[in-house]
């Protein structure tokens, strides 16, 4: 079950932390903190989106099915960002958006921030950008994907995790980052050992502790790089009118 709080932790999510103290008063009450169940199902392909959330401290998959039933996870949305997208151009969502890691965050009737987007220039301009930044996202994992070793994408995974999560250890398992890599576990498990070894990460039991940043990003790809200013390009603070 969704628990709802009282506080509503607006600016521990970058997304609503990049409109100003101001424009958040103008959100009317439905707007709630919630705790979000790991496996717990936000929204099914197909369905009319009636909330939308900003994650706090959880961490959300996005996935896709392919002709088989298979499922293929696509982005993965942490306190950076928004669950519920499609609001945007017709209220129906294309994937599936299950916890991934169980936390807080902020949620609010899909036709609330609708009629935000519709009425206010910087909610507008905001989720368009994150739109931009999320699609950015996607198309360069893709390119991640075919180009690069899996080493770098592991590194990549991490590090971006990391930006989404507080603190340096992260949930994962090995079964959960194969599937977001669409590799095999035993692959990742090999990786995951060079990386540790490197001393570069601590993994016991699902649970990973970054121990060196710097050379996560010296072994990652480009990747990260590209995905992490585009996030921070467009999502600056932006003034409310």
């Amino acid at each position: 079950m969704q628990g709802a709080g009282h506080a509503v932790p607006w600016r521990q999510n970058h997304l609503l932390a990049a409109l100003s103290d101001a424009h958040h008063l103008r959100w009317p009450a439905p707007t709630e903190c919630v705790h979000l169940r790991q496996g717990q199902t936000l929204h099914e392909a197909g369905e009319m989106l009636q909330w939308v959330y900003f994650p706090v401290t959880a961490l959300v998959s996005l996935s896709m099915q392919d002709r088989t039933g298979e499922a293929i996870d696509i982005a993965a949305v942490g306190r950076e960002g928004v669950v519920g997208l499609p609001l945007l151009d017709g209220n129906y969502t294309r994937s599936r958006a299950a916890v991934q890691l169980a936390g807080s965050a902020i949620r609010m009737p899909a036709l609330t921030l609708a009629e935000g987007f519709a009425r206010e220039p910087a909610v507008r301009e905001l989720l368009l950008a994150y739109s931009q930044a999320l699609v950015a996202q996607v198309m360069q994992t893709a390119l991640c994907s075919r180009h690069h070793a899996l080493e770098q994408q592991l590194c990549r995974l991490i590090l971006l995790r990391a930006d989404q999560q507080d603190g340096a250890a992260l949930s994962m398992t090995q079964e959960t980052m194969a599937t977001m890599l669409g590799v095999r576990r035993e692959s990742v498990t090999l990786a995951a050992a060079r990386l540790q070894q490197a001393g570069l990460i601590r993994y016991a039991r699902g649970q990973i502790e970054v121990l060196g940043r710097q050379g996560l990003q010296a072994r990652a790809c480009d990747c990260y790089g590209v995905i992490r200013r585009e996030f921070d390009r467009l999502l600056r603070p932006r003034p409310v009118a």
